[in-house]
């Protein structure tokens, strides 16, 4: 009997900016753009547990981060550009809004394979991961390259008129810059062995981003982040999302390694408590790196990976929340 088609993250990466930016000196920054506006000294330490963020060089783009990342996907695996059967960018960031920046990803990748982008907020990856397996088992592809690029600096360098937009703005501050790809392959053993995703999306004015192109003509925040109400909108997606592993007969203290999203030290306290986890199975990230967005859970894998915490046959939770809101978890047997 033909055994049924799986699939399985090969290989993780990421493209860490060599540049360095405190707390302190993003704080300096606003002041010097905003010198109307008082920006109390430490405040993104004492709110979010921030310490510093990876700052990509300027006239760097998203596409530049996620190809880089890429690239290192498959010098690990010793494949050559042309293995990849699909692209899939998940990024908050992007090049442009049209086209897809999957193809400005894939070119400068000497990727020729079919290309898209998936966006759902800080929940992309996972969505894309989601798809990749589908289209795997679907014997559609063997072989799909997600890839992501980051660039949540440049928001530390939009206008403040007030200390109501400030305040709007402030979790924007501790986004950091980061390029992730995850290598998905067809396998004979589950390596991706459940998914599941929910929505509250009643709750998505708590935190926009908005269109330059076909927003309104009078002058409004760019971004709005309402940290009260976002927190609110999560309210039980995180039980929603862990069905996946109950449904699988696995508990929490099942799992050897847990990846969640990190946009404050706090948060992911709170997270981790509500979800059952112990500290010990998380590697934080949001310290060294800031809220990365989509790249944060491909980072903690990495950075587990590289310190020896993931082994063969590990089981693994990523477990996502984004604005909208939504919540997502893939569960994962690592390297089957």
């Amino acid at each position: 009997m033909t055994k049924p088609r799986c699939s399985t993250i090969r290989r993780v990466a990421v493209h860490v900016p060599a540049d360095r930016q405190t707390g302190t000196e993003i704080e300096d920054e606003v002041r010097s753009r905003n010198p109307g506006v008082r920006v109390m000294p430490g405040i993104l330490r004492q709110m979010y547990g921030f310490e510093e963020r990876r700052v990509a060089p300027p006239g760097s783009w998203p596409s530049d981060l996620a190809a880089a990342a890429g690239r290192r996907a498959l010098d690990q695996a010793g494949l050559a550009p042309d293995a990849v059967d699909l692209l899939i960018f998940a990024s908050v960031s992007e090049d442009v809004e049209e086209p897809a920046t999957a193809h400005v990803v894939a070119h400068k990748l000497g990727v020729t394979a079919p290309v898209f982008d998936v966006q759902n907020a800080c929940n992309g990856v996972l969505n894309a991961l989601e798809i990749a397996d589908a289209l795997i088992r679907a014997g559609r592809y063997t072989r799909v390259l997600v890839a992501t690029g980051e660039l949540g600096s440049r928001l530390s360098a939009l206008p403040v008129r007030d200390r109501g937009e400030l305040a709007l703005l402030l979790p924007a501050l501790t986004l950091g810059d980061l390029g992730a790809a995850l290598l998905v392959e067809a396998s004979d053993r589950p390596g991706i062995r459940a998914a599941v995703f929910c929505a509250n999306s009643s709750s998505w004015p708590a935190a926009t981003v908005a269109n330059p192109y076909l927003g309104p003509s009078a002058p409004a925040p760019a971004v709005r982040l309402d940290s009260a109400a976002l927190a609110a909108s999560f309210a039980g997606l995180e039980a929603r999302a862990f069905e996946a592993l109950h449904a699988t007969g696995r508990k929490p203290g099942d799992l050897d390694l847990v990846c969640v999203h990190q946009p404050s030290v706090a948060f992911t306290h709170t997270i981790l408590d509500a979800l059952g986890v112990p500290e010990d199975k998380v590697v934080p990230v949001f310290t060294a790196y800031g809220n990365v967005a989509t790249a944060g859970l491909p980072l903690q894998l990495a950075q587990a990976e590289r310190r020896g915490r993931l082994r063969p046959g590990d089981l693994v939770a990523l477990f996502g929340l984004a604005s909208g809101a939504s919540g997502g978890l893939v569960l994962l047997e690592w390297n089957p």
